[in-house]
């Protein structure tokens, strides 16, 4: 800072910012709610508005975890039919009580095969493998919207007969500006929507960092003071 404090960053007990890049929680937001809302709800929402997801659309999510917990509740909150798709079968419930219509296990192919050329838009939010892209360009409808959210290592790669077939259009999605992320908090405050947390005091940091690295957080990890 100008008078010679040092920034903490993210360990920090508070900060100074420029109110321009302030923003107003909602007083039905816990605090400890919204800075997963402001991070990976963000990251879901603007695609949803970006790309017009409506009321009645057909909308899959791949990858139930950090981001994707919370885009089936945006995307059922903004009317659409929501399928889940996760190769862990203990995550059906959570993912129908999260607002999803349907949840497919994708190693049960029958289960597969009975949603192929259904969806409207495909949000990928997992690090799935380059070669299964061709599987999921074969759940979309005719003119559908493949949007990744995630970053597989590697090349993508895919016949092009489904992609060209059915004018499947592919895309990505980074995360939001200033207006989209006062909207997705807007919009999680008017409908419900909340992350699911994990809570570790600041000292335990440490700890809280290693059950991150280890893939065990549900779904995100806040550090309280």
């Amino acid at each position: 800072y100008p008078d010679g404090e040092q920034a903490q960053g993210g360990y920090a007990e508070a900060v100074r910012v420029d109110s321009k890049y302030a923003f107003h929680i909602p007083s039905s937001i816990d605090p400890l709610y919204a800075a997963p809302l402001m991070c990976a709800g963000t990251t879901v929402f603007a695609p949803m508005l970006r790309k017009g997801v409506k009321k009645g659309d057909r909308v899959g999510i791949v990858g139930i975890g950090g981001l994707g917990h919370l885009a089936i509740q945006y995307a059922h909150a903004l009317g659409a039919e929501v399928v889940a798709f996760s190769h862990s079968p203990n995550k059906r419930q959570e993912c129908l009580d999260l607002g999803a219509s349907k949840f497919v296990l994708t190693s049960d192919k029958k289960d597969v095969d009975a949603h192929r050329h259904t969806l409207d838009f495909l949000f990928i939010t997992s690090n799935s493998n380059s070669n299964q892209y061709n599987e999921f360009i074969s759940w979309m409808d005719f003119e559908g919207i493949v949007v990744l959210l995630a970053l597989p290592e590697g090349h993508m790669t895919f016949s092009p007969f489904e992609f060209v077939l059915n004018e499947v259009g592919i895309t990505g999605s980074l995360i939001g500006g200033v207006n989209i992320i006062k909207k997705a908090l807007e919009f999680a405050s008017k409908h419900n929507i909340r992350p699911i947390i994990e809570k570790y005091p600041i000292d335990d940091v440490n700890n809280a960092l290693q059950h991150m690295d280890d893939g065990k957080a549900r779904y995100r990890i806040v550090l309280t003071h």
